[in-house]
């Protein structure tokens, strides 16, 4: 195979965002504490230039280059794009937190940058290979994000036990992986689907090679009944980073599972689809529940997490380009409503102070009217509450599974969502009708009140016009 400049073209946005990782890697050495400022600026002003970037490589037709083991499509742009607002947004909310809790280290920014390289390798890849090594740098960079705050007990232990389970994970998936490989001869996906098209189930080394890569992707994506680090990664980890984790990895990982079952499987789309209703239902069924018995915001959001999980799975097993690009709807709205929702935790935190229990969300509508506006339209959002667009996106999943026969999958997550529109009805009503054990105002930079007004904004927004961003989505998924 002869090499060619012209395939660098399409992994510009990946060669930049890797160079700006290592700009600010380097600058950093050479500033003081009081100058992170400026590691801060470069940061965000380089996932603005990635944004544009990746947009002026986009093209209509898709991209297949480096022996057909990475992929440039509609949905990989879109997919980038909505990481990298995701990722400045995150960035912007934990600025301060970070500066209060003596975390305003370099480092962070590194680690975030070398996560969203992670991301874009995972949505590009067109082999089990690049899609594995996408996955484990932004596992990698997860794991010591987790563990930034070194005087945590409770961090550190989160960051353990997150390690732990992830490699136990990550050993399931590649020996899936490896499986495949054995019975097909390959790992790229468009050879992988040739060769399924003609062996099917019957080769029992692929039907265990099936299994395992399921088992791997449902521990990344947090699904039961491998969910088991989920709650304790979001309590123990410091708020910041628990606010990037839930939101840009959750586009990440619908876009593995679009790669690995999707491209890659998708002769077996009948037996994989079996597993991932049972997941889905699991998912929501377990989340809902148990996130009413929570008391601490953090891990309530974190039960919610894997309920969300179980939507997106569901829009993925239709196995419909209705139910990938309902899914895909989903997971981006998601993304921006955990930030929203992170972003006012954050918002009431201070040096010494968590607000991470419900009760110190009591009465917050006297303390600041606004943003208890706009904390009760994520949750709102979440709970898919119309007129925000968290209830159009549940309505065009479930649209998507009735569209294939599977009401009765639909109806359980019609009956699970109602059971989960409790514990983030309580929020509001904590905020709204309970007396405040805290009686100080809101206190915020004024690019955070700005970002987390538009934010939440923007979930009323985008439910009044949903059209835009989901005839982006359906034109990504079949382009």
């Amino acid at each position: 195979m002869q090499f060619e400049a012209s395939n660098l073209i399409p992994v510009v946005p990946e060669l930049f965002i890797l160079s700006l990782a290592c700009l600010v890697l380097v600058i950093d050495l050479f500033i003081d504490d009081e100058q992170r400022i400026f590691t801060y600026a470069l940061t965000q002003v380089g996932l603005v230039f990635a944004i544009f970037i990746t947009l002026s490589v986009g093209q209509t037709e898709a991209q297949i280059v480096f022996d057909g083991s990475y992929i440039r499509d509609g949905m990989s742009d879109v997919l980038k794009v909505s990481i990298y607002i995701v990722t400045i947004g995150a960035f912007l909310y934990s600025k301060e937190y970070l500066v209060e809790h003596g975390l305003f280290k370099g480092e962070y920014y590194v680690l975030g940058l070398f996560a969203v390289l992670g991301m874009m390798v995972m949505v590009s890849a067109q082999s089990f290979l690049t899609a594995y090594l996408g996955l484990e740098l932004l596992s990698l960079s997860l794991y010591a994000l987790v563990a930034f705050d070194r005087d945590s007990k409770t961090g550190s232990e989160a960051a353990m036990k997150y390690f732990v389970l992830g490699a136990i994970a990550s050993g399931m998936l590649l020996y899936g992986i490896s499986m495949i490989y054995g019975a097909t001869g390959a790992l790229n996906f468009t050879t992988v689907t040739t060769a399924l098209m003609g062996t099917g189930m019957e080769d029992i080394v692929l039907v265990f090679g099936l299994v395992f890569v399921v088992i791997g992707l449902a521990f990344k994506l947090g699904a039961v009944p491998f969910h088991m680090w989920m709650p304790d990664v979001y309590h123990g980890a410091p708020t910041a980073v628990a606010q990037f984790l839930s939101s840009a990895p959750k586009i990440a990982a619908f876009a593995l599972a679009m790669r690995l079952l999707v491209d890659g499987m998708l002769p077996l789309h009948s037996d994989w689809q079996q597993m991932l209703v049972i997941l889905a239902i699991l998912s929501m069924a377990l989340g809902n529940v148990i996130a009413i018995a929570q008391t601490n915001i953090k891990r309530m959001l974190a039960y919610s997490t894997i309920s969300h999980v179980g939507f997106i799975m569901m829009g993925i097993l239709a196995g419909t380009s209705e139910g990938y690009s309902a899914s895909m709807f989903y997971a981006i709205i998601y993304a921006v409503t955990s930030l929203g929702a992170f972003g006012i935790i954050i918002l009431l935190s201070k040096k010494g102070f968590e607000a991470e229990n419900l009760d110190d969300y009591k009465g917050l509508h006297e303390r600041s009217p606004w943003f208890a506006a706009m904390m009760m339209l994520f949750m709102f959002s979440m709970a898919g509450v119309p007129p925000t667009v968290g209830f159009w996106a549940k309505l065009f999943v479930l649209d998507a599974v009735v569209s294939v026969e599977l009401t009765w999958v639909a109806l359980v997550g019609v009956f699970f969502s109602i059971i989960g529109a409790f514990y983030y009805i309580r929020i509001i009503k904590l905020m709204y009708f309970d007396k405040a054990e805290n009686v100080l105002p809101v206190i915020g930079n004024l690019d955070t009140r700005i970002a987390l007004s538009v934010n939440g904004v923007l979930m009323l927004a985008l439910g009044l016009f949903p059209a835009a961003l989901l005839t982006i989505c359906v034109r990504a998924i079949g382009s």
